[in-house]
């Protein structure tokens, strides 16, 4: 299929299809209802979600090992002319996803689904709020560590966990050329391209919440969403070359705005931020 890179549905068939399978792991509130993302609530031990493709409009989603499907399976049609007619969904070459634009009282779960992708590996972060009385507080995170099942190419070695801290460090004034994608229902919405920057730890953790994750993952994010403008901040260290980055920007209405991603390599020269 002759692919046209600002085509959503192409992006999402590009980085989606495939037999992918990981170790899903679920994290959540403890007995005293604190938030523990040391030990799992659940392990999903497969996660499957098989993605095929038909012809260049229609294609199949067959999950199984899922968290809140019933019986851990589902199974749906997609197909290009009802992909994201939300608008909630955002794809770049190498990273989508899905987001709730903003928290809705009536759907209960303000969600935001974060996939990275290198050559044929991919970490996907799940981060969901649930309404507390009058404020929306984090209560699951879940992560899966998916492999491509249909391909012959070597999987890259993951770096080996460390500390947030320790790990940003390492990554201070390696450079990128940011992209942004704007919430647009449909297929036809167009990644910017934006001026070149340079990774800040400072400005990656930039909430209470930040935390290193299986599968390369790291994230900052608030416990509780906050009143006002804000953005999440969410990164993979997929090799030790290589760290890209997603920062899901909200107004001062809590309404989403952009998706930004960043892709920083090892040994660029720094720029200005």
């Amino acid at each position: 299929m002759e692919i046209n890179m600002t085509d959503q549905w192409e992006l999402n068939w590009l980085n989606f299809q495939g037999c992918w399978q990981g170790r899903g792991t679920w994290f959540g509130r403890d007995s005293e209802d604190r938030l523990d993302l040391e030990s799992p609530v659940r392990v999903m031990d497969p996660t499957t979600y098989d993605i095929a493709f038909s012809d260049p409009d229609n294609g199949v989603w067959d999950g199984s090992g899922l968290f809140f499907a019933p019986g851990g399976q589902a199974r749906y049609d997609i197909s290009r002319s009802t992909y994201n007619t939300g608008g909630g969904c955002w794809q770049f070459q190498g990273a989508g996803g899905q987001s709730s634009l903003a928290p809705d009282v009536d759907r209960r779960r303000f969600g935001h689904e974060i996939n990275l992708f290198h050559g044929r590996s991919r970490s996907m972060l799940l981060l969901i709020w649930e309404p507390m009385g009058t404020r929306w507080r984090l209560q699951l995170v879940g992560v899966v560590d998916f492999r491509c099942r249909k391909t012959s190419l070597p999987e890259p070695e993951r770096p080996a966990s460390t500390p947030p801290e320790a790990m940003l460090a390492t990554l201070e004034g390696w450079s990128s050329l940011a992209e942004t994608f704007q919430p647009q229902p449909g297929c036809i919405g167009r990644v910017s391209s934006l001026k070149p920057s340079a990774f800040v730890p400072e400005h990656f953790m930039r909430h209470e919440r930040t935390a290193a994750m299986p599968a390369g993952l790291i994230f900052s994010v608030p416990e509780y969403l906050p009143d006002g403008a804000y953005q999440l901040e969410i990164g993979c260290l997929h090799t030790v070359e290589l760290f890209q980055q997603l920062s899901i920007v909200f107004d001062a209405n809590g309404h989403l705005t952009a998706w930004e991603r960043r892709r920083f390599l090892a040994g660029t020269k720094k720029v200005d931020p």
